[in-house]
This record gives structure tokens, C-alpha cells and sequence, in this order.
């Protein structure tokens, strides 16, 4: 068997999802007058590889220290959708089928592709891993639900079509790209792809049923494309936190 890292870095150079606080380090003390190095770290939780906790979006919900483990780990398939994601695009269930074998509990993880623009890599380019990666719509988070999917992923910023978050306000300059965009590709735009009652629906549409997200994939993904493996994700028991960085693993049998 062999250990997989689905991680990326984190540090001060990773961005946080928009608007976030992004991870500030300072030292408090130094090996050469304390005899040891420490550290102080502010941040927000959703800066690098992390898991979206279901009280995120619940009022109520579970924090990250009362996600039972078994939800955390288990088998599962990495899905490439690399070949068919563009700028603002949309994928489906149908799209995921076509290329793996989803079975019922599984942990299913999508590669976009769009983890080669992370701030490390050699294609690094922030506004297009954050405001311009694919994303699915309502019939996406239903198949979820009729599926009994255990836990989801994502090489980018976000589960949810960037377009169908506070972005779509707050960068109208991207919303006006993704407009025409989408009229090209699918004849239709933002306000007929994403009513207002599908807003963020892949999480306020799964989270209630304990479907949560780990969000910002990479690292060693493309080794294990179109793959069944178990994946196992590893936050801090945090207690009354409403996400956490975490570390992700597949534990693979070559």
C-alpha cells in the first residue's frame, strides 16, 4: 500500500477563499534567546486544504470535533473532469458516471484540472483558481443526495460554481465574463442557471443531511485519476469550529 497526499501547502502565501483572512504567522519567541522556536498563527479556517464543518451553514450543525470518523474515511473514486472543464463552466452527475463507478457511501473527489493554477504551481493564478473554475448546479447536489455520497471534494476554491456564490457581487467584472460565457456554451445566463433559490446550494442544499466538503485538493490527485481508492481526512478535533485545515490521504494499494 502506498500514502497519497490530496494536500497543499499552506502558508502565508496561500490565498484564502475571497474575503477571507488569509494565514498570518508571527514568532513569539527564538531558539537563540528562549532556546526553543514558537509560533502564533491567525487565520481564517478556509485558507489551503480544508474541510467545511456542517455548523458552517447550520445553524446548530455538527462542529468539526463531532464529525464521527467513519465520515471521514472510507472508500471512495477520484473523478477527472479535467478534459471537459473550462472558465465558468458546468459539470453534471451524468458527466461523473460517464467516467466512474460511483457507488452508494462512497467519498467522491473531482478533479477539474483547475489545482494547476494553485499559488505553487508553475500556472499559478489566483483569480482564475478562485472566480473562474467549473462548478455543478441543483441537479448536481440532488444526484448527491439520491446517491448517499459520503463526503465530497474539490481541486479549487470552492464545491459550489463560483457564479453561484457572493463573488457573483462582488466581482460584477467576472460576472459579466461569466455571463457571456455561459450564453455562448449553454444559451442560457447567471439568473436562469442560478436562481436565487439554488443559491450555494451545494452547501445549503447538503449540508443538512451531513454531505460536507473538503475543499482545495491537490498535491499527488493526478496519480490516482478515474481511480477507486480509500481516502482518509484528517482535521483537528476542533471543537465549536465551523471548518478546519486538514490533511488528505489515499491509501492506495499499487
Amino acid at each position: 500500500m502506498r500514502l497519497y497526499d490530496l494536500s497543499i501547502p499552506t502558508g502565508i502565501q496561500t490565498p484564502a477563499w475571497p474575503s477571507y483572512e488569509p494565514l498570518q504567522v508571527q514568532y513569539f519567541k527564538r531558539l537563540s534567546f528562549n532556546g526553543a522556536n514558537g509560533q502564533i498563527i491567525h487565520s481564517s479556517n478556509h485558507v489551503g486544504t480544508h474541510l467545511d464543518g456542517q455548523c458552517h451553514f447550520v445553524t446548530g450543525g455538527q462542529d468539526i470535533a463531532s464529525i464521527p470518523l467513519d465520515r471521514l474515511y472510507g472508500p471512495g473514486v477520484i473523478v477527472d473532469l479535467s478534459d471537459i472543464a473550462r472558465d465558468y463552466g458546468i459539470y453534471t452527475s451524468r458527466d461523473i458516471e460517464q467516467r466512474v463507478d460511483v457507488r452508494e457511501d462512497d467519498i467522491l473527489f473531482i478533479h477539474t484540472g483547475y489545482s494547476r493554477y494553485g499559488w505553487d504551481q508553475p500556472e499559478a493564478d489566483e483569480q482564475r483558481y478562485m472566480l473562474r473554475h467549473p462548478g455543478p448546479t441543483r441537479e448536481f447536489w440532488q444526484w448527491c443526495l439520491e446517491k448517499r455520497i459520503k463526503l465530497l471534494g474539490v481541486d479549487c476554491g470552492s464545491q459550489d460554481h463560483p457564479m453561484n456564490t457572493k463573488i457573483r457581487d462582488w466581482r460584477p467584472d467576472e460576472a459579466a465574463k461569466a455571463e457571456a460565457a455561459l450564453r455562448e456554451q449553454y444559451g442560457k445566463g447567471l439568473a436562469d442557471i442560478f436562481p436565487p433559490e439554488d443559491y450555494q446550494g451545494m452547501h445549503f442544499g447538503l449540508f443538512p443531511s451531513g454531505i460536507l466538503h473538503v475543499e482545495c485538493l491537490g498535491g499527488e490527485i493526478r496519480q490516482l485519476l478515474n481511480q477507486r481508492t480509500t481516502i482518509g481526512v484528517f482535521p483537528w478535533k476542533f471543537k465549536d469550529g465551523e471548518a478546519a485545515f486538514c490533511r488528505v490521504v489515499a491509501f492506495h494499494e499499487d
